[in-house]
């Protein structure tokens, strides 16, 4: 049975897109079966791995707004492979803008993505949510299936704003929806060893998460930038710039025990 690790800040920005992208890669590397969920209509982390979102027939919208007594397409039938083999992503579409306004008044909507993942998850080892910058519906989703939250906390001004919502989000998915979710720890980005500045918010994040903020801290790297216009994750577009380096070091922190 999948671990499901959902990757949240309501903040734009943070790489969310690129830890999410990398991780799983790295993951599909050492041989995991690996699931990316895209629940961002932005459709970053589906463009990211290759997948051309003209191509895409049904994207997550049509599994989970789809009106009560309609037909719905298969998880499978959605699901689209990756070059990178272990690989697989659930892909997203602007469709998806649509999804706070479809499940306004739909019953358990909180619940539609676990439903949807349900009969998948026992065919991969890992599932990695990629989350829209917001605390929406698809957010609420998003930690109502997950076991584990990530959080990509940006080393660069204002980096803790926000942080108290998201927190009380979170405690009340656990009170309410989903008590078996935890916070696995906040991910340390766009970290500039040249600066005060970024060692100074490092250490406010540490503080914020006393033995949850990982030690791995992802670097401001161009080719982790560049990456994702190529449809390819940076551990395999550049496996040996530094960036490439910090999320294989990220890996076996965040998955020691999946």
């Amino acid at each position: 049975m999948a671990r499901c690790y959902a990757v949240v800040n309501q903040k734009g920005g943070v790489a969310k897109t690129t830890s999410v992208i990398n991780l799983g890669a790295v993951a599909a590397l050492e041989g995991k079966s690996v699931l990316i969920v895209d629940a961002d209509p932005q459709g970053n982390a589906t463009s990211g791995l290759g997948v051309s979102r003209d191509e895409i027939e049904y994207c997550l919208y049509d599994l989970i707004c789809k009106p009560d007594g309609e037909a719905y397409p298969a998880v499978d039938e959605v699901i689209c492979p990756t070059s990178t083999t272990g690989l697989d992503v659930l892909p997203a579409t602007i469709d998806l803008a649509g999804a706070q306004m479809a499940l306004a008044n739909a019953i358990s909507r909180e619940m539609r993505l676990r439903r949807v993942l349900e009969p998948v998850r026992s065919a991969y080892d890992i599932i990695l949510i990629d989350t829209a910058p917001s605390l929406g519906v698809l957010t609420i989703n998003a930690l109502a299936v997950a076991d584990h939250v990530l959080i990509p906390m940006q080393c660069e001004y204002y980096a803790m704003e926000g942080l108290s919502q998201l927190l009380q989000i979170i405690s009340m998915v656990q009170a309410e929806i989903n008590p078996a979710l935890m916070i696995k720890g906040a991910l340390l980005t766009m970290y500039d060893a040249r600066t005060n500045l970024a060692e100074e918010v490092a250490e406010e994040v540490r503080e914020n998460f006393p033995g949850r903020t990982f030690r791995a801290k992802i670097p401001r790297n161009v080719r982790l930038a560049e990456a994702p216009s190529h449809g390819l994750p940076a551990v395999i577009y550049d496996k040996h710039c530094p960036g490439s380096a910090a999320y294989r070091r990220l890996y076996w922190e965040v998955f020691e025990d999946a």
